[in-house]
């Protein structure tokens, strides 16, 4: 019975979650998703309640997140039609350079505190600089998948450290978005604000009117012979199938590699989720090339993963152990407020330099990115460009295609981590590096010059 406590307990934290966020102004003004409160909720619950909260009601909450990061990255390309690769690049290169200086720039920023400040006077070891960019340009969805590698590598508190990092950087994301949105409006950098008083009733309750509710998704099967939903989940599970299978695969070739790749322990620690993406991009290729892929509906697709991401954050927030936190306050707090600095640097001195046209638009979506999650980016870009007037939204769409591979969760994120862990500082320190001045370069010498990308 413990999985159904489990699970309606966190069923049952999603609904207050969403009753505080319709009730309470505060909540509203701040776009609080009511995953987060709920998570927070939970921690107060389990944290306070002690021994009077019976564990079957949160045994399970730990192990959730870690599973369900599988099915967001998996139905993250799925049902996706994309258009020609020179327009994705034309019009989300600029876009792509910016975020990818960010994201770099968090592990650079994140080694530097530790090495200079952290380490001396706290005697953290080199993971803790993995904190920014996992947590806050990964979340918590990122922090779950890494969850198991945190464990095999010795350092399970990671998880609990990660998750925090995470709730602190979606916070400050929505918090620090809407005031650098007002800075915006002061010096006349945006001009399309849509601002909370000019919202309706049902908007800063997060509710749609009942004649105005979107459709969840397209149909694309007969439900006489299945429901359209459950082809979909089956269609994610083939997904994580074959991103499993690589991961089996990975662990069979740590086998017959040479002793100096078996001591990095990447390739054994390498987490299921970012292949479960990659096994997303195989399927959707698959149909696409039997013809079969107008059966997949990326509406739904979205559905699917913004459930289980819902459920995934509350399950995160709600299972920290808050002694491992109260233990490392002092240096969390001193990461924390780094990767803000470097967040917001980015949107004051960066993107204006970067940016030909709408630059403030573009910057504040991957600062809502890269502090807490995709969400959160595209909820500020919808404050600053509410009838997308601007090239924002279509070069923040884009450009996900290329970045997310890579980063917040991506092929370098789940590298990073076990090269910390077991090579030090070095080895992640002068690729991040090299990779700011890659791009750097890049945007002196191609973009800048050139008048084709937007």
């Amino acid at each position: 019975m413990t999985a159904v406590t489990s699970f309606c307990g966190l069923c049952l934290l999603l609904i207050i979650g969403k009753f505080l966020r319709m009730r309470f102004s505060l909540f509203q003004r701040l776009y609080l998703p009511s995953s987060v409160i709920a998570g927070v909720v939970g921690l107060c619950v389990v944290f306070f309640g002690g021994e009077r909260v019976p564990a079957g009601w949160y045994a399970g909450w730990s192990g959730i997140p870690s599973f369900l990061i599988n099915i967001v990255f998996a139905a993250l390309f799925l049902g996706v039609s994309t258009p020609g690769l020179k327009k994705i690049w034309r019009v989300s290169a600029p876009q792509l350079c910016y975020g990818q200086i960010v994201a770099w720039g968090q592990y650079a920023v994140g080694a530097l505190v530790v090495m200079l400040i952290l380490n001396p006077l706290f005697d953290v070891g080199p993971a803790f600089a993995a904190l920014i960019e996992v947590g806050f340009e990964g979340g918590h969805g990122t922090v779950a998948g890494l969850s198991d590698t945190f464990a095999e590598l010795g350092w399970a508190q990671g998880k609990d450290l990660g998750f925090t990092v995470a709730t602190v950087g979606m916070i400050a994301g929505v918090v620090l978005g809407m005031w650098l949105i007002n800075l915006g409006v002061r010096f006349g950098w945006v001009k399309n604000i849509r601002s909370f008083s000019e919202q309706t009733e049902s908007e800063r309750r997060g509710v749609y009117p009942k004649d105005e509710s979107p459709s969840a998704g397209r149909q694309t099967v007969c439900a006489d012979s299945i429901d359209s939903l459950a082809l979909h989940v089956a269609i994610v599970g083939i997904a994580v199938l074959v991103g499993y299978g690589i991961k089996e695969f990975l662990g069979l070739l740590d086998g017959f590699a040479p002793e100096a790749v078996r001591d990095l322990k990447v390739l054994k620690s390498f987490p299921l989720f970012p292949l479960c993406m990659i096994g997303g991009l195989v399927v959707q290729n698959a149909l696409r090339f039997f013809r079969l892929d107008h059966l997949v509906d990326h509406g739904l697709m979205q559905r699917l993963a913004g459930t289980a991401l819902d459920f995934l954050v509350v399950a995160a927030v709600a299972s920290i152990r808050i002694e491992f936190v109260a233990e490392n306050w002092a240096p969390l707090a001193i990461i924390c407020l780094a990767g803000v600095a470097w967040n917001v640097s980015g949107v004051l001195f960066l993107a204006p330099r970067l940016f030909r046209n709408a630059w403030f638009e573009r910057a504040i979506a991957e600062y809502g990115q890269s502090s807490g999650v995709t969400a959160t980016g595209l909820l500020l870009l919808r404050t600053v460009d509410p009838e997308t007037k601007t090239v924002a939204a279509e070069a923040f769409g884009y450009k996900q295609l290329l970045h997310e591979p890579i980063m917040g969760g991506g092929i370098w994120t789940s590298l990073a981590v076990p090269l910390l862990l077991t090579q030090g500082f070095p080895v992640v320190v002068t690729v991040s590096v090299c990779m700011i001045v890659l791009w750097l370069l890049f945007w002196r010498f191609v973009l800048h010059p050139s008048k084709k990308y937007i």
